[in-house]
């Protein structure tokens, strides 16, 4: 394993690169020719991605053989929604020899908060807008609002204990799903999954990552005293 690690970290020579959103779209306005590849589902390239983005679906069974079509010579702009996905393909990419693999972190959810061009090939619902969140939340009772989505492998983790939380009654569980209201992903600048928010009052209580059922049920119940 170590022997292993050793050559992605120095036999290869490639490197781990990232880019902020605006960096990659300077990039782009300055390169008319870039491999810029999009790892999500086709599904979630059709309903938008960044212009000139080619679609690798990093779960694909084909990942490995049309990856290979790309030119290992030249860099490699890598991207997914907000960097779990980018930064598994990347390594992948390394591993097979491409020496400038280059990773925007942020995903389209960064490149959607700052307002930058994006093209579609469906026409999909941007979801909830703010205002429509915020009639969501009642005023007058603790409330955990849960930002997550399907494939963030943090989020299937916390689901069965916020599950457990919700039908225990104590607080009102709301549950965003963030592929599916973008709009709001951005009104709300959130750039990364999972995101909870606590509420009750004046009372408030944010986590952007991972948190433990232990830590949550702390949190809610210094929020509910």
């Amino acid at each position: 394993m170590y022997k292993h690690l050793l050559l992605l970290l120095l036999g290869t020579g490639a490197c781990a690169q990232k880019l902020s959103a605006e960096e990659l779209s300077k990039k782009l306005e300055a390169e008319s020719q870039v491999q810029l590849v999009d790892v999500r589902t086709p599904s979630e390239f059709k309903a938008g991605h960044i212009p000139n983005a080619s679609n690798i679906d990093v779960r694909s069974p084909q990942f490995n053989s049309m990856v290979a079509t790309l030119d290992k010579s030249k860099p490699v702009y890598i991207y997914c929604l907000s960097g779990g996905r980018s930064s598994s393909a990347a390594n992948k990419l390394r591993e097979m020899g491409f020496q400038e693999v280059i990773e925007m972190p942020g995903g389209m959810m960064e490149w959607r908060n700052k307002s930058l061009p994006e093209e579609k090939l469906i026409v999909k619902s941007e979801g909830l807008n703010l205002e429509e969140y915020r009639h969501m939340i009642p005023t007058n009772l603790p409330v955990l609002i849960d930002f997550y989505a399907d494939w963030c492998a943090p989020c299937k983790k916390m689901k069965p204990y916020i599950e457990a939380i919700e039908k225990e009654g104590k607080v009102k569980v709301i549950r965003i799903d963030a592929d599916q209201n973008p709009r709001l992903m951005k009104e709300l600048n959130i750039v990364g999954l999972p995101v909870i928010k606590l509420q009750k009052g004046d009372k408030t209580w944010e986590h952007v990552g991972f948190v433990s059922e232990m830590d949550l049920r702390a949190q809610i119940a210094e929020i509910t005293k």
